[in-house]
């Protein structure tokens, strides 16, 4: 670790949006205990439901993770924008990882769906929601796109369940013999929504060339 990196490591930390973490985690958990709370023996399609809505909620929490209010004036220090990308993606990551951890704990062993499918899935969308916000930060001047970012995870969650067409499911149940070829096309998703966040992750914009202000909760 070089020495900038250490100097950093404090002050990123504190700039961190731990309430929003925080509420994503507590929901994420929440959600994944569902299971447990109900009465009865543990159904696996509940099961289901629980670990999506908690991952859902822990990406909720992640696509706050790049506002900082003080952009406009720590893009002037002389650290690159994608090393402080990374601290807060560093910082973040064992925090995401522990929350995911408990909750598919909190699932009984009999209602748990296949654990590496379900991570695959809280990976891939996890990392959608923190390209998305490097995007807007990359092509606009907005210091906070976590509402934003927010408001399209859950129209594109809610799109993906109701309007893509069978051939392109990709929430489907163990049962289904569509499972393997789904979760082919998440890690294919993910690849891509790695490429795409990594590219957006220099600076802004080159010199000369004008930011546009961020408008509306889309993207």
């Amino acid at each position: 670790m070089t020495v900038t990196t250490r100097a950093l490591l404090t002050p990123v930390l504190r700039t961190l949006p731990w309430r929003a973490l925080a509420a994503g985690g507590a929901t994420g958990l929440l959600l994944a205990a569902v299971p447990r709370l109900l009465s009865g023996d543990p159904d696996p399609w509940t099961g289901l439901l629980a670990l999506r809505g908690a991952a859902l909620a822990l990406a909720l929490g992640l696509a706050f993770l790049l506002d900082d209010p003080a952009r406009h004036i720590t893009s002037a220090v002389p650290v690159r924008r994608p090393l402080r990308v990374g601290l807060r993606v560093a910082l973040a990551a064992p925090w995401a990882a522990l929350c995911w951890t408990a909750a598919l704990f909190l699932v009984p062993g009999e209602a748990r769906p296949p654990v590496g499918a379900l991570t695959l899935e809280a990976i891939a969308t996890a990392v959608f929601a923190l390209t998305a916000a490097a995007l807007v930060i990359q092509r606009s001047t907005v210091t906070e796109p976590g509402v934003a970012v927010s408001t399209w995870l859950l129209s594109t969650a809610a799109a993906a369940f109701l309007l893509l067409p069978n051939s392109w499911a990709l929430l489907v149940t163990p049962e289904d013999p569509r499972w393997t070829d789904t979760h082919e096309r998440w890690a294919m998703l993910l690849t891509v929504a790695l490429v795409v966040g990594a590219r957006a992750c220099v600076e802004p914009l080159r010199a000369g060339l004008r930011l546009r202000p961020f408008r509306g909760a889309g993207l």
